[in-house]
């Protein structure tokens, strides 16, 4: 359900189906939800769900193909990952701490090696 945050509905649907194609939970080139799914799931009218469609396609993630709906780009998931700053960040930081391990383990076996 869209609720009232001072960004216009469509906005925040689109928002959300950025947040979940980051996510990865739509594959690559997968059919976006119909219009009257994105009704259901947000409670909005069909003119917000066909906007939140319309600014997915303007960011280059979507594209729409007459009578059969609308798609998800091939890079689309990569692109939505860059477009939220907070999801980019996490997985930064979830790197980060794998190299920190590794390096760990790596002087660890330094250790070792300089002490034979």
């Amino acid at each position: 359900m869209v609720e009232w945050t001072g960004k216009p509905a469509y906005q925040q649907v689109a928002d959300d189906l950025r947040r979940r194609i980051a996510a990865g939970e739509f594959a690559q080139s997968e059919k976006l939800p119909s219009l009257s799914g994105l009704q259901d799931t947000y409670g909005v009218t069909v003119t917000v769900a066909r906007d939140a469609i319309r600014q997915l396609k303007t960011d280059g993630l979507a594209v729409s193909h007459q009578g059969k709906g609308a798609f998800l780009t091939r890079d689309a998931a990569a692109a939505a990952r860059l477009a939220d700053p907070s999801a980019a960040i996490e997985e930064l930081r979830e790197e980060v701490a794998k190299l920190r391990s590794e390096v760990g383990d790596l002087r660890e076996r330094v250790a070792v090696l300089e002490g034979n």
